[in-house]
């Protein structure tokens, strides 16, 4: 069942950048993983913040719904959307220092989406932060609830900022790259606690990464994203062993593969273009290893990929990270 469904999404920079993201179309499902995965400044995060009107003043939804559990979250009043974050929706962001308060205790920021959401008393709801310190793995939990977030490790901060994602039972989670700011180690620890909470709470995740590890290990479905556009939307499966944009192609074959010897690792040439100067047409053309034109001058904005080629079976591509 359809629990998150952005529809025909388009983020302007209004009077400078239009079409930072456009006619952005994908669902993420109760109790699967969604992954919005592309190089840096392809629109991902952008796009998730939107969800929950997270933009920056400067930046407008010019079109298109996002609708969660029936209700359009573009056309709510701040007050109503004050009430679905942190409740039926929790975000985890991708830096915890700068994301927590530091003038407040973790306990208190914890217990205060409980006092808000749901109205309970200081007291009770630091005994449910207490508990929810102890669900993500922190050692100590009672004594931590006095800690603030400076004392605290990059690793320990990240896991506050998942307790208090959970802490009113949300049905989605909304994570933007929840591990780039943390070692290897310490990111191995979250995705795996995050992989657990999901699991046993039966949570939906939008994911927002870059690390293709991640995907195969923790998602479902994968939403490819490239300059503001979706490149292709299908399955774990399907895109590490049937990739259709020759985009997803080439990310995974820029993946080193454990016993190859390679004397240099495959690159996507060029960069991704920045908006305002996006190319006509496919906007990876210039960086397409199977461009011509005029075929790709007519991509397909709906369906599994933007390809013409691809969906008109002129092009058929080889090779996958597991193929």
């Amino acid at each position: 069942m359809t629990l998150l469904s952005v529809e025909g999404l388009t983020i302007d920079l209004p009077g400078t950048q239009p079409g930072l993201v456009e006619d952005v179309t994908f669902e993420v499902n109760e109790g699967r993983c969604t992954a919005l995965i592309g190089e840096s400044g392809c629109g991902k995060s952008l796009t998730s913040l939107a969800v929950l009107g997270l933009l920056p003043p400067s930046v407008r939804v010019s079109a298109g719904a996002v609708v969660f559990d029936g209700v359009d979250l573009l056309t709510c009043s701040p007050r109503q959307l004050r009430k679905i974050r942190g409740g039926p929706v929790g975000m985890v962001f991708q830096e915890p220092m700068s994301s927590l308060n530091p003038s407040m205790t973790v306990g208190d920021q914890i217990a205060e989406a409980r006092r808000l959401h749901l109205g309970e008393g200081r007291k009770v709801a630091l005994a449910r932060a207490k508990d929810l310190l102890d669900r993500v793995g922190i050692p100590n939990a009672a004594r931590r609830l006095a800690a603030y977030p400076h004392e605290m490790s990059g690793g320990m901060q990240q896991r506050v900022m998942i307790a208090a994602a959970i802490a009113c039972d949300p049905r989605l989670i909304i994570a933007d790259e929840p591990t780039t700011a943390l070692d290897v180690t310490i990111q191995a620890e979250i995705l795996s606690l995050l992989r657990d909470l999901q699991r046993d709470l039966g949570l939906a995740v939008l994911l927002v990464t870059h690390d293709l590890g991640v995907v195969a290990d923790f998602c479902d479905d994968v939403v490819v994203m490239y300059a503001g556009h979706i490149a292709e939307r299908t399955g774990v499966d399907d895109l590490f062993y049937r990739p259709a944009h020759p985009y997803s192609a080439a990310l995974l074959a820029a993946v080193p593969q454990a016993g190859q010897s390679r004397s240099r690792l495959t690159v996507i040439p060029g960069r991704v273009p920045t908006a305002g100067a996006f190319p006509p047409g496919c906007r990876f053309g210039p960086r397409c290893a199977h461009f011509t034109a005029p075929e790709c001058a007519r991509p397909q904005p709906h369906g599994r990929t933007r390809c013409g080629r691809v969906a008109s079976g002129d092009l058929v591509l080889e090779g996958a990270l597991h193929g």
